[in-house]
């Protein structure tokens, strides 16, 4: 993880009416690895989002982006990066290729560059056997797969990813958990909000948890975890000649240390 912040953002304050949804919120992100944003419906992770993205202007504190602030370099921060919302924003009635290959040549791509690089993006999230069938007729998981790759035409250096496994199934999460892992291998910094502690814990070298717009923690999920308490495990055997073993197994399994608590138990 580069020692190079991402985003930085300090007080940063948006209101809509009398509610605060994000209050006073401080972020480090270091460039190069994917940072969580944890926290539950209405907690403010939406609204940080688009104020990183430029969409929204805090109403006081500062963001910056890679260095460039949010409102006074917006255009500098848009070259940067690339938002994935909550739902595929994907044309329902464009094939795979053509969604590709109209936000290519929206990005400036001339034809032949913007069909080698759907080409690339389609190999990539394995979507060539579908790359000429409507997007209507995608799966949810195919469809948020089409939905990341439109995200990365461009290669951004910082990527936000909101709630980007809600409402799939555990194949289509796994799926979309490997590609955010092999976008963070290529360079591109991810930033990415969930409701779900699995997906934190998978995913991201640090967490912040945020509720009502504060951020609440912050570090890395073993941090987080054990901040919270220790648990035990109780195992017990139908053969108290097993201990020595079962103590090694789940010494080497959990890395810690097993303690002897009957005569075929361990705790």
């Amino acid at each position: 993880m580069s020692t190079e912040l991402a985003v930085e953002t300090v007080g940063m304050v948006k209101s809509f009416g009398a509610t605060k949804a994000v209050d006073g919120l401080d972020l480090s992100v270091p460039a190069g690895a994917v940072y969580g944003v944890l926290g539950p419906n209405g907690a403010g992770k939406t609204t940080t989002l688009r104020i990183l993205a430029t969409l929204l202007a805090p109403d006081a504190g500062s963001a910056r982006v890679f260095g460039h602030d949010v409102v006074r370099e917006a255009n500098r921060v848009r070259e940067r990066v690339s938002l994935t919302g909550q739902f595929a924003s994907v044309d329902n009635d464009l094939t795979g290729m053509e969604n590709l290959l109209l936000l290519a040549r929206l990005h400036g791509y001339r034809s032949t560059a913007a069909r080698e690089r759907a080409r690339d993006l389609l190999e990539a999230f394995d979507l060539v056997e579908a790359a000429d069938r409507p997007a209507r007729g995608y799966s949810g998981g195919m469809r948020r797969r089409l939905d990341v790759a439109a995200g990365l035409i461009v290669r951004p250096q910082l990527m936000f990813l909101d709630e980007p496994t809600t409402g799939l199934d555990p194949r289509s999460r796994n799926e979309v958990w490997a590609i955010i892992r092999a976008t963070v291998e290529r360079g591109t910094t991810v930033l990415l909000t969930t409701q779900y502690l699995e997906e934190a814990d998978q995913l991201a070298q640090r967490v912040a948890v945020i509720d009502h717009g504060k951020l609440v923690a912050e570090g890395t999920p073993g941090e987080l975890k054990s901040s919270v308490g220790r648990g035990s495990l109780r195992v017990e055997l139908t053969d108290a000649d097993d201990l020595p073993e079962a103590s090694r197994i789940l010494v080497g399994a959990l890395g810690v240390p097993a303690e002897t608590t009957g005569p075929a138990q361990l705790t």
